[in-house]
């Protein structure tokens, strides 16, 4: 794919996990794979594609500017990585370090911990 191609890059609603009745569901469901920087939580997903949601606090990252900063740079690693994650809902809560750290390193750490869902979900005979 060409870097200017967003077709298979894109973040469109039915990426996205928009009602609480979502979030709630895989909070029930879940399970968990985390690091320093972020905690994902994650549930199969029934509509065939991955789904991603936030939860990213002000008590652990901050104001408005670096929540947002965290916000994008998790939909920017989840837009790269969709084609490698199986059919899950996943919630991305950021940690208390994710507020100091580069950018680079939320990446290299989001990208982790995508493998590591998609491991674990391989491994699991429910999928």
């Amino acid at each position: 794919m060409l870097p200017g191609d967003r077709r298979s890059h894109g973040f469109a609603p039915r990426q996205r996990l928009l009602s609480p009745k979502d979030y709630q569901r895989v909070y029930a469901l879940r399970r968990r794979v985390s690091d320093g920087f972020f905690s994902v939580n994650f549930a199969p997903s029934p509509p065939g594609h991955a789904r991603l949601g936030l939860s990213v606090g002000a008590k652990m990252v901050g104001n408005a500017v670096s929540r947002n900063r965290v916000k994008r740079t998790v939909r920017e690693s989840f837009r790269a990585h969709q084609h490698l994650l199986p059919s899950v809902d996943l919630v991305v809560g950021a940690r208390a370090m994710a507020r100091t750290a580069h950018n680079a390193r939320l990446r290299e750490s989001l990208a982790e911990l995508w493998k590591k869902v998609a491991t674990q979900c391989a491994a699991s005979p429910a999928q």
